[in-house]
């Protein structure tokens, strides 16, 4: 039993890395292959629902629910591995990683800290946990092996899809670009 809970860790441990390497690539590299693709503008927007979040002084509700949705794997992630931790502390680990790749934003130059992405980021961590709570009362001891089948099968989706990405932007097809 504890050698299944064991892999069922180093599973979970692996599909947090790519996770994070995607996550990384999708925020912070605005899911560039080329350092010269990057924006080239600093700036810190403090403001709740302004800034980024706002177009043509309508709220952008798609990019907030975006960033939501980008960090539930990550609550769900951190509770799988760190499920004795009280749940500020793994709230604490995903507001300091949003808080950690808007400040590399801003400390490269490469687009906008804002503030409305570090609460968006949060809010899905949050959900994230609150997803693991609900698997575990539903699944009991089966809640980590299920949810890595799940991660698996999301992870093998986003790989293929990066794969197909990078086909097509080295085929010189431009899908969209992220700005």
């Amino acid at each position: 039993m504890e050698k299944s809970k064991n892999n069922q860790k180093k599973i979970t441990a692996g599909l947090l890395a790519v996770y994070l390497f995607a996550l990384t690539w999708i925020i912070v590299f605005k899911m560039q292959f080329s350092f010269q693709g990057l924006p080239d503008f600093r700036e810190i927007n403090l403001i709740p629902f302004a800034g980024s979040a706002n177009v043509n002084n309508q709220i952008d509700f798609n990019e907030i629910i975006y960033n939501v949705l980008a960090f539930i794997p990550f609550g769900v992630y951190i509770s799988m591995l760190k499920s004795n931790w009280p749940f500020l502390k793994k709230i604490a680990v995903i507001a300091g990683v949003s808080l950690l790749f808007e400040g590399l934003q801003f400390i490269f130059a490469i687009g906008a800290s804002d503030i409305t992405d570090f609460m968006g980021n949060t809010l899905g961590g949050i959900i994230g946990v609150g997803v693991y709570i609900v698997f575990c009362k539903l699944f009991s001891t089966k809640a980590n092996k299920i949810l890595n089948v799940l991660a698996s099968i999301g992870t093998i989706c986003i790989v293929a899809l990066l794969l197909l990405l990078i086909y097509l932007r080295i085929s010189g097809v431009i899908i969209y670009k992220v700005s």
